[in-house]
């Protein structure tokens, strides 16, 4: 794996490098003694997908409060997505900013999102497929997200939203200068 640092704080771009023949190809997509060189999760507890039938659609900015925060391992398997990231950290150089990474079943990059902060994408395509690796099992009561939309953070989507859940189209907006999420 090629690990590429991203212009936030403890957050990753991972190339695979696969190895072929005339079967096809062979890649690792994790590997826990690399992970544990860059400081990442080494152990995740779970793995969820989504499934999108239309490019437009969005999904999140989510994430989870202590003491349930997640890092996740996200990988686009069918389609293609535009992949954000929010930086909540209260103290970290990148908090509140936001970065945006294309991840596409022909790139196969994989982003490593680490906890504390809040995850979204956006199918470019239509019928596109994610899955993803997390360090804690989901947990209800510690479940948060912000607004696709929030001017403070100025997420600028490819695509109008097509399809978005209601319960991502109300998060509450960001307090400027208000108390820190994590």
């Amino acid at each position: 794996m090629i690990f590429h640092k991203t212009t936030l704080q403890d957050a990753w771009l991972i190339e695979i490098e696969p190895r072929g023949d005339e079967r096809g190809i062979f890649a690792r997509t994790m590997c826990r003694e690399e992970f544990a060189a860059h400081g990442m999760a080494q152990d995740f507890v779970q793995q969820n997908m989504s499934t999108s039938a239309k490019a437009g659609t969005l999904r999140g900015m989510h994430f989870q409060r202590a003491p349930h925060t997640e890092a996740k391992l996200v990988r686009c398997i069918r389609g293609a997505v535009l992949d954000v990231i929010v930086d909540l950290r209260a103290g970290s150089p990148s908090y509140l900013r936001h970065e945006a990474f294309e991840l596409t079943a022909d790139n196969r990059r994989q982003l490593y999102v680490p906890p504390g902060f809040a995850h979204s994408f956006q199918t470019l395509v239509d019928d596109s497929e994610v899955s993803y690796l997390v360090s804690a099992a989901y947990a209800p009561q510690s479940e948060g997200g912000l607004r696709y939309d929030d001017p403070l953070l100025g997420i600028s989507w490819p695509l109008p939203i097509t399809a978005i859940s209601d319960k991502d189209a109300t998060w509450p907006y960001l307090v400027p200068n208000g108390p820190p999420i994590f």
